[in-house]
């Protein structure tokens, strides 16, 4: 009888417990989002809750898709968005939301033209807001709304989480509003270090392929490939930490490797943009390129009181290699905006610089050479990283 009641009493504790268990892993769950997905009208926006698409699916993407706070879209390795519809056409994250992207070396994801014939700005491409510090307001505790999506980005949590971002291909994208207006590849508002942001590549374009507004958000393993501006663009202060970058202009289209800039109204704003970019490749279309396509042939345009530190940098077929303007900028020079180890391969002018006044500076001081440097790992050739995934190199 004892023994009887023994065995009861456990059978009693072992079920109240199973039972306590499955309530709180209920209350845990992300709840279903609200949001209902058709895959051939892909637009529209994610007010809650967690999204997840699937991979054996393609998506249209017809208009905007947005992701308010609070909510999440996840996107698993291999799957297709196509874009069409020009400016109308675009992925934006709000403040607060969240966008992961679990592309993998073999199965990338892939956001890209849904036309059959593919051209740089069938759609506008991914824009993220978020609200880490940018520098419109000296003191970094500004907000602002973003040139493409009407977005507010802006404010002073630096370790501001917007998502996790790997293995992650854009293509055709930069449709234009205007010739002042215009979608780059990636557009990122004020993104935080909370976020990861890797493997991507930006292909083709018809702006730039990354731009920086403000933010803290770090990087690695970075392609720009063919897009008809900048391969690379920051300002408002963005100071970020970042690792292998390859960039890559495509003949006949794009202006320079690397346009940077603290900010155009205010070029000692605070906080400055200060990034450090360790292995960098960037390459041009050749310094015989006609004058009247490449009238910025340049592979950094260093400017309106910009920093940042570089090292293991290799530069290749530009006119001239680092083009440093204004009196701001310039005072950077050999302390807080250097290039260290940098190889100069077909590069006429390693070296230029200017005043506010545009008189000529000397700022040889901006870049120590090494003959060694190997740039994002493999020199003027596509790194090993990029195997895989990319395309165009």
């Amino acid at each position: 009888m004892k023994k009887s009641f023994l065995q009861l009493f456990g059978i009693l504790a072992v079920t109240a417990s199973f039972l306590t268990s499955c309530s709180s892993d209920s209350n845990n769950e992300t709840p279903s989002s609200t949001f209902v997905v058709d895959a051939n009208n892909f637009q529209g926006t994610i007010k809650d809750g967690e999204v997840i698409l699937s991979a054996s699916t393609t998506y249209k993407l017809t208009g905007k898709l947005q992701v308010n706070a609070g909510a999440t879209l996840t996107i698993p390795a291999g799957t297709k968005i196509e874009g069409t519809g020009g400016t109308a056409s675009y992925i934006a994250v709000s403040q607060g939301g969240k966008i992961n992207v679990n592309g993998t070396s073999a199965n990338p994801v892939i956001m890209t033209s849904g036309l059959v014939t593919k051209k740089a700005g069938d759609w506008g491409g991914l824009v993220i807001c978020g609200k880490a510090p940018i520098n419109r307001v000296t003191g970094g505790t500004s907000t602002a709304q973003s040139e493409v999506a009407d977005l507010t980005y802006g404010g002073t949590i630096a370790n501001d989480n917007s998502g996790s971002i790997r293995y992650l291909r854009i293509e055709y994208a930069g449709a234009a509003f205007n010739s002042e207006k215009e979608f780059n590849g990636v557009s990122l508002f004020a993104v935080g270090s909370g976020t990861v942001f890797e493997y991507v590549e930006a292909y083709h374009g018809a702006d730039d392929g990354f731009e920086f507004f403000g933010g803290t958000v770090n990087t690695s393993n970075l392609i720009s490939y063919g897009n008809e501006d900048d391969q690379f663009d920051w300002t408002e202060g963005w100071m970020g930490t970042n690792t292998n970058w390859y960039g890559k202009l495509a003949f006949g289209k794009g202006n320079r490797g690397i346009e940077a800039d603290n900010f155009e109204l205010g070029f000692a704003n605070t906080p400055l943009s200060n990034p450090s970019i360790t292995n960098i490749t960037l390459i041009g279309a050749g310094i015989a390129a006609d004058a009247t396509i490449y009238t910025e042939n340049q592979a950094m345009k260093m400017r309106r009181g910009t920093r940042g530190i570089l090292s293991n940098v290799v530069l290749s077929d530009f006119k001239t290699g680092i083009d440093v303007e204004h009196d701001e900028t310039i005072a950077g020079v050999g302390t807080s905006l250097k290039a260290s180890n940098v190889n100069f391969s077909t590069i006429p002018t390693k070296t230029k610089g200017k005043k506010t006044d545009a008189t000529s500076a000397d700022v040889t001081a901006v870049a120590t050479e090494s003959a060694t440097a190997t740039g994002a790992g493999n020199g003027v050739s596509a790194p090993t990283w990029a195997s895989g995934w990319s395309v165009g190199l």
